[in-house]
């Protein structure tokens, strides 16, 4: 089977992806920094599998060691992750966003055209589109100058891998997904934030553990049904599937063109207390939450047109909001 290379293979949708693919016959090399995860998820992914991915210590931002990694390491695809991802940090630590999510990139295409890797999946993000001008959002829609530092990072990525698919004659596919959430099935792996989270979902479940005192929910003035954001919230096993079935294509040849792109959503979008209220249903456990000023870098709505995922990758989300949330406090009452 092909062996593929996951960088950020121990982060949240990145192990969840290494198994779903070691499930399905690929071997798997992992790259990760451990800079936003942990060793022992290596362990839990063998625990779930009964197959360990090869794991190498390094920052792709390290070019030396990145090149080394690929003349010592044949590979026939790449599924990269590694980056910085969280929206309100990068309003304020930038630099480190720019930095990371960028260089580590550069470092990898250089190292990926000498060494003849020709099939890339990119994990990009819905922050690319800005605030959509129309509901739900295709990918045909216009991309607008991003809200935080963290989407400008992923339209700059993009528009880096469509020039480099164009020159050097590579098959690349980005997936711009919408909100991940949830835990493997098993609770062995799952969302595991450094410090305090900057997701909504690991602040609902570490405030219903008691970690937190209490979850701010920024701003409740907007023009919504409830006066607070609406996101997509998709379930990180349907995410992670969606990865292999992208690099089937790839590694198949069933592109169409050389630079593709697929927004991975459940089409369906939440307000933050319909979130909330969902959990509650799902858990059996009151939330202490208040409201707080809105947060710079979030946008009012986003929620996906996931047709052309459908059509092209045949791939549906199966998970609903509520099992979703589920998987995610059965993770949560591991971690206490």
């Amino acid at each position: 089977m092909p062996k593929i290379l996951v960088t950020g293979g121990l982060g949240y949708i990145g192990s969840h992806t290494v198994v779903e693919l070691l499930n399905d016959g690929f071997e798997v090399a992992i790259i990760d920094d451990l800079s936003n995860s942990e060793r022992f998820v290596l362990d839990r992914i063998e625990e779930i599998t009964g197959k360990k991915p090869d794991f190498f210590e390094f920052d792709l931002k390290d070019q030396e060691r990145t090149n080394q990694f690929f003349a010592e390491n044949k590979v026939d695809g790449v599924i990269h992750f590694a980056a910085s991802k969280a929206v309100g940090e990068s309003m304020v630590k930038p630099l480190i966003y720019y930095r990371n999510n960028l260089v580590g990139l550069l470092n990898l295409l250089d190292a990926a055209k000498d060494h003849h890797i020709d099939n890339i999946i990119f994990s990009s993000s819905c922050t690319v589109y800005g605030q959509a001008d129309e509901l739900p959002i295709d990918e045909k829609a216009p991309i607008k100058k991003a809200e935080s530092s963290y989407g400008k990072t992923k339209q700059m990525g993009e528009e880096i891998l469509e020039d480099f698919a164009r020159v050097f004659d590579k098959k690349i596919i980005a997936l711009r997904y919408f909100n991940p959430i949830g835990a493997h099935p098993s609770a062995l792996i799952g969302e595991l934030p450094k410090g305090v989270p900057n997701n909504l979902i690991p602040f609902i479940t570490q405030t219903a553990a008691g970690i937190r005192e209490q979850l701010s929910v920024f701003g409740d003035d907007y023009p919504t049904r409830d006066g607070t954001a609406i996101r997509d919230y998709i379930y990180v096993m349907d995410l992670a599937n969606a990865h292999v079935k992208g690099l089937k294509r790839l590694l198949a040849d069933e592109n169409v063109d050389q630079y593709e792109i697929y927004n991975l959503g459940t089409g369906t979008g939440s307000t933050v207390l319909e979130v909330i209220q969902a959990f509650e249903e799902a858990s059996g456990t009151k939330l202490n939450y208040k409201i707080v000023d809105r947060r710079p870098g979030d946008i009012t709505a986003a929620y996906a047109d996931n047709t052309k995922a459908a059509k092209e990758l045949g791939w549906t989300p199966e998970t609903s909001l509520e099992e979703s949330l589920r998987t995610a406090w059965e993770w949560q009452k591991t971690l206490d």
